[in-house]
């Protein structure tokens, strides 16, 4: 067969393979309640449940017994994890409390203003030195987040606890180039929701609610009552001026000139968050909802805002910004002349809409079982959730414990996120967290930067939208990549791999690599290709050219510092551009095996 029709073939196998990730599971035939077998199903969890098996963990799921480790999965609290805080020690930020960080931050914004102001058209040498120096410290703030996301994903014994924190993350997304304090605030943020990851959702809803992260990312914390609507403020002034023994305000008293200015600079009411709340983090676009309600719920949450980074940001209700007069939300009526009342009551509506259950069933069943999962599947879970209020463990474990879980059409039928796929190939590989932020560079150059969805809904949770030709190609590339070397934290102490293995017969290789990385099968194109060596994607060039082609937005200005350099992330990791490692023996199909379908699903 030529060249030409074996690249064909391999590209027909490709596609298909990843497209089996649109599988519904509402295909597969009605038979017992575990269609996989006993080892797929060990298998099968620790690539939904983890990010993927590390050496031995196969084995020690199996001696644990499947169903105990899941249950110890979803009680994250039982599991010891010092490695874990042993490798956050290691980030200089991390010792450091958000309103330092904050100070820190407000202090380089003064000395900016301060010396842009002094030097006028021209700075010294100096002022410009102090300049970068202020900004490498900030800049550190968003490496040490990037850089410890990926270790803890890596390195925790609390697999699942991490795979539902990236979840709701992903589902509560906010942007980390939003600009301004922004960065400050996401640490906490995200340890927030996995604290919250596995309680009550109306918990969750409140806590980001009243986040500076999502408060300052979709501008609630400028939103306020429009010009003319009484605030709680103004309520609670007219209330203590009513009262007996109190002498009567004039009717029209002059405002003071702090007054005057506040009146300036009132900007009004601001939808954003009130919106988002209903179409991404609640309800769903089809939840039943009208604009005349995200109108509503954004008067109800004016007031809910932050602290200035000079006094150490956190959430603060103003009522001086919050719109008091009486509202209708989703057919509830909210009392005039309340505080934040109205966002708790608000909150508590939408955590407990009949839209809500089905809305987040849906997306923890595409999350953990199908990229289009089963009317059936969802309506249990989405039962369990209304049953007990909103409890995330028990809607989980609901979704884990359906036949669709462990059915054979759900076996391998998710295609891995960039984030996925180096994560697992490091755990694969027995590597050490990486406390450089390299290995995060790898997963942005994979079209996946930490924290830097722009929009609100989160990165997807589907497979198409994450491969095609182009993808598929930097995936190889970075397998190949990863088995040269250049992961950081892989050594031949940490290797799954024995040494006297590099010196065997090539079908042994292949067979202790199939066995090590693809859980001991493979398509016969896969093993044709670990057996020869001979990639027609490679030997076409498609590889090189795709690496060359391969665009990445440059960083923004602002806040930007955050991630590496495009050239130098791609040097330290994938090497330059074109640049592919020409590996032999056991290094040459470890490679193969991380850049095959069978590895790049879960």
């Amino acid at each position: 067969m030529s060249p030409k029709n074996v690249l064909h073939l391999l590209a027909l196998g490709c596609t298909s393979l990843f497209a089996s990730a649109g599988v519904d599971a509402q295909q597969a035939p009605a038979a017992a309640h575990r269609e996989q077998a006993a080892d797929q199903q060990v298998l099968h969890a620790l690539n939904r449940l983890a990010f993927g098996p590390r050496p031995g963990d196969v084995q020690r799921v199996r001696a644990m017994g499947l169903d105990q480790w899941i249950d110890q999965q979803l009680h994250p609290e039982r599991i010891p994890d010092s490695k874990v805080q042993q490798v956050l020690a290691r980030y200089p930020t991390f010792g450091r409390q958000e309103n330092a960080l904050l100070q820190q931050y407000a202090d380089a914004q003064r000395d900016r203003r301060q010396i842009r102001a002094d030097s006028g058209a021209s700075m010294s040498r100096q002022d410009s030195i102090v300049l970068r120096q202020r900004g490498e410290q900030l800049r550190g703030v968003v490496t040490d987040l990037q850089s410890a996301k990926v270790a803890r994903a890596v390195a925790s014994e609390r697999q699942l606890q991490e795979v539902m924190t990236d979840f709701w993350f992903n589902h509560f997304n906010v942007f980390i180039r939003k600009g301004g304090p922004q960065p400050f605030y996401m640490r906490s943020y995200e340890q927030g929701i996995r604290e919250r990851s596995f309680g009550k959702f109306r918990d969750l809803l409140g806590f980001v609610a009243k986040s500076p992260a999502m408060l300052f990312y979709l501008d609630n914390a400028r939103s306020m009552a429009d010009s003319g609507q009484p605030t709680a403020a103004s309520i609670a002034m007219q209330t203590r001026m009513n009262a007996p023994g109190r002498r009567r305000a004039r009717q029209n008293p002059a405002p003071r000139p702090q007054q005057q200015q506040a009146q300036r600079r009132r900007q009004g009411l601001n939808e954003n968050y009130g919106r988002e709340l209903l179409e991404l983090h609640t309800l769903g676009v089809d939840g039943g909802y009208t604009q005349q309600d995200v109108i509503e719920v954004a008067r109800a949450l004016t007031g809910w805002t932050i602290r200035q980074p000079q006094e150490g940001g956190g959430f603060i209700f103003r009522p001086v910004m919050h719109d008091a007069a009486p509202k209708t939300v989703l057919g509830r009526r909210l009392a005039g002349g309340r505080g934040i009342e109205d966002g708790e009551q608000v909150l508590d509506i939408v955590a407990r809409h009949p839209s809500t259950a089905p809305y987040i069933a849906t997306k923890l069943a595409r999350r953990f079982v199908s990229d289009t999962p089963s009317t059936a599947l969802v309506d249990r879970a989405a039962a369990t959730f209304t049953r007990t209020d909103g409890d995330i463990r028990e809607v989980v474990r609901t979704i884990i414990d359906s036949p669709e879980f462990f059915s054979a059409s759900a076996y391998r039928s998710k295609v891995k996120s960039p984030f996925e796929v180096v994560v697992s190939a490091a755990r694969a590989l027995g590597a050490e967290p990486d406390p450089t932020p390299r290995t995060a560079g790898a997963i942005a150059l994979l079209g996946q930067p930490l924290y830097a969805h722009q929009a609100p809904n989160g990165y997807p949770e589907t497979g198409g939208a994450w491969i095609n030709t182009g993808s598929i190609l930097n995936r190889i590339n970075f397998g190949l990549a990863a088995a040269a070397g250049r992961l950081p934290g892989v050594s031949v102490a940490t290797s799954p791999f024995d040494a006297q293995l590099a010196t065997a017969q090539r079908e042994q290789q292949v067979d202790a690599v199939v066995s090590a990385l693809l859980g001991g099968s493979v398509s016969p194109d896969t093993r044709a290709i670990l057996l020869s060596g001979d990639h027609p994607m490679i030997a076409s060039g498609a590889v090189e050219r795709a690496a060359q082609q391969s665009q990445m937005a440059e960083p923004e200005e602002s806040m930007e510092p955050m991630q590496p350099r495009r050239a130098a992330a791609r040097n330290m990791v994938l090497g330059r551009p074109g640049e592919i490692p020409r590996l032999q023996g056991l290094a040459q199909i470890i490679g193969l095996a991380l850049g095959s379908p069978e590895f790049q699903r879960r």
